[in-house]
């Protein structure tokens, strides 16, 4: 594979990847609802999730979520719930205090295996793959499986490394609205406004 070919997607991804969407928010608001590290340990998971988008992407299931009305609306549909879900928590959180004691902290395996499924359950992420990987491989150099491989993995490290960043700022941005109590009891309140829109909008979406 050409390195002008991999820059040229490393480039797209990183805008991909840039764009507000589910897994950018929630590293944000696990970040500056606990810390820096809550957000990578999400980070991690969600990365962990994009490893079977992109397996499937490579074996050719993506195709066959995405033929199938009925395969895809249960994927859509769980992953949506699994927002609203987290936007009811998040209500009912409101409320709490915000302290860097706090003691409702989530584990950071906790946070890790929330991430992998939030990632699993949005079958665009998939789709995504599908759609993006084979414009930028050359059926003439054979070994197509492979080079949609690589592709695939360079989008996860570039994720990673962006969703890192995004925790480090979110984590810094925590440390300055800490001593604020009027501020930072109204952030679970607009993480579960956020989670309940990109939720509907998931469950609305079409193939």
């Amino acid at each position: 594979m050409e390195i002008s070919t991999l820059l040229t997607f490393l480039g797209a991804a990183i805008i991909l990847t840039l764009m507000p969407g589910p897994d950018n928010l929630f590293v944000l608001a696990q970040s500056i609802t606990q810390d820096k590290k809550a957000g990578i340990a999400t980070s991690l998971g969600l990365c962990t999730g994009l490893l079977v988008h992109i397996g499937a992407a490579v074996l050719g299931i993506s195709a066959i979520v995405y033929q199938s009305t009925v395969i895809f609306s249960i994927v859509k549909f769980a992953g949506a719930a699994y927002l609203l879900y987290l936007a009811w928590q998040s209500f009912r959180a409101k409320d709490d205090p915000f302290t860097l004691e706090q003691q409702n902290r989530q584990s950071f395996m906790l946070l890790y295996r929330k991430g992998i499924l939030m990632n699993i359950l949005n079958p665009k992420v998939s789709l995504f793959f599908l759609a993006l990987l084979p414009q930028f491989v050359n059926p003439l150099q054979g070994q197509v499986a492979l080079q949609m491989l690589i592709l695939g993995m360079v989008f996860l490290v570039q994720a990673l490394i962006l969703f890192s960043l995004f925790s480090i700022f979110a984590g810094k941005v925590r440390n300055m609205i800490i001593g604020k109590p009027a501020i930072a009891k109204r952030l679970n309140l607009v993480q579960g406004v956020l989670f309940t829109i990109i939720g509907i909008k998931i469950a609305l979406s079409k193939q």
